[in-house]
């Protein structure tokens, strides 16, 4: 069989990649969009880079858009084959998928209106609500650690990575000319000690590896260390300065977490009391998920539900879903918190808050998450950065701009080998980095090497192996 790596091969987001077996079987895992490069984006987008009606099954490792953004996108083109994840991919797909389509119509909606002005033709976007909702027929829902049998040579079982809500590594196993090959596709992997979910699990053995290398050249602080940061920024600006921190993060996952750790503080009496508002339809949707999930969560969440029977809920917590609700904020007085995604501040309701109180002092701006280096995410963290240009206009930085990495739902490169400890490198016959920037992914080849592992390689995008 053959693999190709269409998408995050030497860049971290858009996840594709095109597994063909000998006896002419398409199997794609992941079909993420890619994020974070402005016009560029749609273009990429767009240009899938194999043919949507001739894969027959697509394996998902999570629900993040950049692991599965453009499968309304394949659906519109043609692509009727299945999509296999595990149940709780499956649900947080349904709507983070249509948001994403409601997403599309918005932006196109207002640059029609810029080209409009300009005399230039409208664009179609890349998919449509209807097209998210459609697509939504393919998907299979698989338990972990449930051997799922595509057909007598293709297999397929979950395993916990603990990234997210429903993350996989896929542990796939095709029989060619009799023998078996096993390949494992780790997807994203999860931090040992998350707060809300279980950690990443041990997975079969495999002859190739697939694994991602986002964080692959550093180290994350202590959680604990996280809690106390997260506090003391929350202390500074909406006590001392009485300001807004405003913290853009991924509605799935993130969001949750930090919520988690406010309901915490909360319950121990340290949060001052301060508003929290959470600005992002999807989170209060895939917050109801979580809720549907408990078995996915920790020993701490499942003790914490014994005495706290909402531990994404408190007093001083506001889910908000409503436009007008969202415009309020801007001209909320107080001191408060505003939670709104996207964690790279690429879309949705979180560039109008950074826009509306980037130029007040008394204001914080978090980063929880990773930012590729091209978002507005990364680009407003820029030392000495003075103006920010946001919707086309620019905006003087005068807020504070924190960061906490402690919160990232990846693994460090520490922990992702420990995960990848429950291989024997000795019958690991190729690995393959995925999910990361270039530099980065060369030091931590460096670092895999001087643990022992062999032949790994750095696919370029497009390049192909036979296995």
């Amino acid at each position: 069989m053959k693999i190709k790596f269409i998408g995050a091969a030497r860049e971290v987001t858009g996840s594709k990649h095109l597994i063909t077996t000998d006896d002419g079987k398409k199997i794609l895992l992941d079909c993420g969009m890619f994020q974070g490069k402005g016009l560029e984006t749609d273009a990429m987008n767009r240009n899938l880079g194999f043919n949507p009606e001739e894969i027959d099954h697509l394996i998902l490792s999570h629900a993040h858009i950049d692991h599965t953004g453009l499968i309304p996108y394949m659906y519109k083109l043609g692509f009727r084959g299945s999509v296999i994840c595990t149940n709780a991919t499956r649900d947080l797909c349904s709507i983070m998928l249509a948001d994403s389509g409601h997403i599309q119509e918005l932006d196109v909606k207002w640059f029609n209106k810029k080209r409009a002005r300009n005399n230039q033709s409208p664009v179609e976007p890349i998919y449509s609500i209807e097209d998210a909702e459609q697509c939504m027929k393919l998907f299979i829902g698989v338990a972990y650690d449930r051997r799922f049998y595509i057909n007598d040579k293709i297999n397929v079982k979950f395993t916990n990575s603990g990234h997210m809500l429903g993350s996989s590594v896929v542990n796939l196993e095709i029989i060619e000319n009799g023998q078996k090959k096993h390949l494992a596709y780790t997807g994203d992997i999860g931090r040992p000690q998350n707060r809300i979910l279980r950690p990443p699990a041990a997975f079969p053995q495999c002859d190739y590896l697939i694994t991602e290398s986002t964080y692959g050249d550093r180290l994350h602080p202590a959680e604990s260390e996280s809690e106390d940061d997260l506090l003391k920024i929350v202390i500074e600006t909406c006590v001392d300065k009485a300001g807004k921190l405003i913290i853009p993060s991924f509605s799935i996952g993130r969001t949750q977490e930090i919520i988690f750790v406010l309901n915490k503080l909360y319950n121990e009496g340290k949060l001052p009391h301060i508003e929290v508002f959470v600005d992002s339809p999807l989170s209060v949707n895939a917050t109801d998920i979580f809720r549907m999930h408990v078995d996915g969560m920790n020993e701490e969440v499942k003790q914490v539900l014994k005495t706290d029977p909402d531990p994404f809920g408190f007093n001083s917590l506001h889910y908000i879903k409503k436009v007008e609700e969202s415009k309020a904020l801007n001209d909320y007085q107080g001191p408060c918190i505003i939670i709104s995604s996207s964690g790279m501040m690429e879309a949705g309701r979180i560039k109008h808050h950074v826009a509306n109180n980037v130029s007040n002092w008394r204001n914080t701006i978090l980063i929880v998450g990773y930012c590729s280096p091209t978002s507005l995410g990364a680009r407003i963290q820029e030392p000495g950065l003075r103006f920010i240009s946001i919707f086309g206009e620019m905006h003087e930085v005068n807020a504070k701009i924190a960061k906490i990495e402690a919160f990232s739902g990846h693994g460090d490169y520490h922990e992702m080998m420990d995960f990848l400890e429950c291989q024997d490198k000795e019958e690991i016959r190729q690995t393959f980095l995925v999910h990361g920037e270039y530099e980065v992914q060369k030091f931590y080849r460096e670092q895999l090497e001087i643990e022992g592992y062999r032949n790994i390689e750095i696919p370029a995008a497009g390049e192909e192996f036979e296995l």
